[in-house]
């Protein structure tokens, strides 16, 4: 795994950390704008996906815009005690927030909320809220034919007036295959030259992922902003493989404006990268929160400061692998952090961790 870049955003370590714990509701985390460029807009972030550890990302990123202006709340999947339970895919906890979103970050796997949840993210869509979507967000949510909300599930038929569901028609994809070996084989992102320039990329460097590159081809109206080279193994130095896997080299990360169901234009962008392991990369979060800049109309920051805001040691990605038994503030950032380091190599996967379930 990759060694960390660690320091302090807040002025404080342990008691920062364990002050914002004590004062956070028990099924969601609020973190109160600081003095920033983000002027009190308010970004909900959505996590619930089985796999890649959203409910340790999230609340990470949002504590890093926090810092910059912005409110940030976290919604969490829960079991019926409370719990953070990702295989939850009926859960969305105080889905009140959308109602006042500015800006949504998601990372969702085939979710089914209820009816008030869902009509609140379709709401906000309607509002032209602007997503910034992660990884499994391509297949974020997973309904029957016969539900009202058919057309938002990811193998939404053309009878739904949404081919490919949400991921599709809003995103830009839906899910595909692993084009890479899950597990096995990373991305490195490399520019799409023609779009070198867009704000979106301001200060984003070479991004190292230790997921594996998704099938994706993005519709013509998507501005490609990455393009995902397919790695040998899961170290940050490994070569590229050779051969048709990477001709061409698929695309990982793009933004596009489309047409909300209300009229309203709404900006989306979209990376299929974003375990909660890959976003130890500080190009990676730069991406994401240049997304929520770009998203709202808003200047993007040259460099945005990404520094993460205490000790973040995010789980290896897998089914199953979640932490167990932990409550909403259990997931905030804290402690004493380290100085910035270069990213050392990755360990390879264990051969226990590249077997079993590889979709999505």
């Amino acid at each position: 795994m990759k060694a960390l870049i660690i320091s302090v955003i807040f002025g404080g370590a342990l008691g920062v950390g364990s002050a914002a714990q004590a004062a956070q509701p028990d099924d969601h985390l609020v973190f109160e704008a600081k003095e920033g460029a983000g002027s009190g807009k308010h970004i909900v972030f959505l996590s619930g996906d089985e796999e890649y550890r959203s409910e340790e990302s999230m609340p990470m990123m949002a504590q890093i815009l926090a810092s910059q202006g912005f409110k940030c709340t976290v919604l969490f999947s829960l079991n019926a005690d409370g719990v953070v339970d990702p295989t939850n895919q009926k859960s969305l906890s105080h889905s009140e927030s959308l109602d006042k979103a500015d800006a949504i970050v998601m990372c969702l796997r085939f979710r089914n909320w209820d009816d008030t949840s869902m009509e609140r993210f379709e709401a906000a869509l309607n509002r032209g809220v602007p997503v910034v979507a992660l990884r499994t967000s391509t297949h974020a949510f997973k309904f029957g034919k016969d539900s009202k909300w058919a057309k938002y599930s990811f193998n939404a038929g053309p009878d739904t007036g949404w081919k490919g569901g949400f991921g599709r028609h809003i995103l830009g994809e839906t899910w595909i295959n692993h084009h890479g070996k899950h597990k096995v084989q990373g991305t490195r992102t490399i520019v799409e030259e023609a779009n070198a320039k867009h704000p979106v990329l301001n200060g984003v460097g070479s991004i190292f992922a230790e997921t594996d590159v998704y099938g994706a081809n993005p519709p013509a109206d998507a501005t490609i902003l990455l393009r995902g080279q397919v790695t040998k193994t899961l170290q940050p130095d490994s070569e590229p493989v050779e051969g048709k896997k990477n001709n061409p080299v698929i695309p990982v990360a793009w933004v596009r404006t489309v047409k909300a169901d209300s009229g309203k234009d709404l900006r989306i962008c979209t990376t299929t990268m974003g375990a909660a392991s890959d976003l130890d990369d500080a190009n990676l979060r730069r991406l994401v929160a240049n997304g929520v800049y770009w998203g709202l109309g808003m200047e993007v920051p040259k460099e945005a400061d990404v520094t993460l805001p205490g000790v973040y040691k995010p789980t290896f990605y897998g089914f199953g692998t979640f932490l167990k038994g932990k409550k909403p503030a259990d997931f905030i950032l804290k402690g004493a952090a380290a100085p910035d380091a270069a990213p050392a190599a990755a360990i390879e996967a264990p051969k226990e961790l590249r077997l079993g379930k590889t979709k999505g």
